[in-house]
This record gives C-alpha cells, sequence and structure tokens, in this order.
C-alpha cells in the first residue's frame, strides 16, 4: 500500500546530484488538482528529467572524465537512460496501466536506481 504519483512527484537517482519533478503528459484522471502517473510514465527527458549532474563509472562520460582527471571522480551532466517501466505498480489502473505509488522504482542503464521521494500531490490519496 502506497500513496498515488501525480505531476510533479519529486524524482531522485542514486547516482545524480539533484531531485526532479516528473512530467505526466496526456489526459489523466486527477487525484486532488493534478494528474496521476501510471508505470509506463518513466520516458527520459519527457517524463524523467535529468538529475543535474552523474556520479556513476557505469556512464562512459563519468569514466572518461575520471581518468582525464587522473582517478578523481568527476560527476557529468546527467542523461539518464532509463532500462523499463517503474515497479512494482499499484492494483489500481491509470489509463489501463497500474497507478504509480510512492514504493515503485525504475533503473538507469548506468547502474542509478530512480525513487520518489514526494509523491507530488499534498491531498494525496491511498491505493492498494
Amino acid at each position: 500500500m502506497g500513496k498515488f504519483v501525480t505531476n510533479g512527484a519529486l524524482l531522485q537517482c542514486s547516482f545524480g546530484m539533484a531531485p526532479m519533478p516528473l512530467t505526466v503528459v496526456g489526459m489523466r484522471p486527477m487525484n486532488g488538482n493534478m494528474p496521476m502517473a501510471n508505470i509506463m510514465d518513466f520516458a527520459p527527458m519527457m517524463n524523467i528529467k535529468p538529475f543535474a549532474m552523474c556520479r556513476s563509472m557505469a556512464n562512459p562520460t563519468v569514466a572518461a572524465a575520471t581518468a582525464a582527471a587522473m582517478g578523481v571522480l568527476t560527476p557529468m551532466p546527467c542523461v539518464p537512460v532509463i532500462t523499463g517501466p517503474w515497479a512494482p505498480g499499484g492494483q489500481v489502473k491509470v489509463c489501463m496501466m497500474p497507478a504509480l505509488m510512492d514504493n515503485c522504482k525504475c533503473m538507469c542503464a548506468y547502474g542509478g536506481q530512480i525513487s520518489i521521494n514526494f509523491p507530488g500531490n499534498a491531498s494525496m490519496a491511498t491505493g492498494k
């Protein structure tokens, strides 16, 4: 059980340096006054924005900059490469897909785990 996630929820990547808001696009049911998200809202740049700078050595730009700095970790601009939908998803459906809940996670190809710091709506209902 968790809280529904809506447009404007704050996301954080374990290798990112700043939280960023989730962007929900299209016509959606509303929770309070905000459109609800579902597990398919994981498109890089559209739904999930860059988390400022990336610190993952699996990111080729970070690895190259770190090598050039003689092994000193050198963060580089984040460009999320999301590997799949949010999981596990809620039992309630939003536009025929499981609702995005505040306990869901998704992964970046560079090893970062993206989680939800704040679900985005002060008047959140809960779902199972």
